[in-house]
């Protein structure tokens, strides 16, 4: 089974991203901010297969995240799905430009997560 983490500040999103990512053979782990995922990624160095990030978060934001986590060689390649509230270029830009390989921006639907995972190839289609 493939480990998924979704890190948000909201426990809210993590829990319906959850059961979204859990109903398509995910296992779900889950982090509050940026530090929380690096310690999550850490502990399970070898068992991610994707990371799902906000962009705002507190104590470190999900560009600051996805920079730590792109320096690192075991998880240069992880994909990594944005979700957020941010609807600006330049916004999509910068996460782009630090890693991530989709974007989905908030109010999102299963059916538009699992479009976007199937674009990542962790999803059969």
């Amino acid at each position: 089974m493939s480990k998924v983490l979704i890190v948000d500040d909201s426990r809210a999103i993590r829990s319906i991203l959850g059961k979204i990512l859990s109903r398509n053979g995910f296992e779900v782990c889950q982090a509050g901010n940026g530090v929380e995922a690096l310690q999550a990624l850490a502990s399970n160095a070898s068992d991610i297969s994707l990371l799902c990030a906000d962009y705002n978060m507190p104590e470190m934001n999900g560009i600051e995240l996805l920079q730590n986590m792109r320096a690192m060689p075991q998880f240069a390649s992880v994909p990594v799905l944005m979700i957020t509230t941010e609807t600006h270029m330049a916004s999509m830009q910068a996460a782009f430009a630090a890693g991530a390989n989709e974007y989905v921006m908030k109010p999102f639907t299963a059916d538009m997560i699992e479009d976007k995972l199937r674009m990542l190839g962790v999803l059969a289609g």
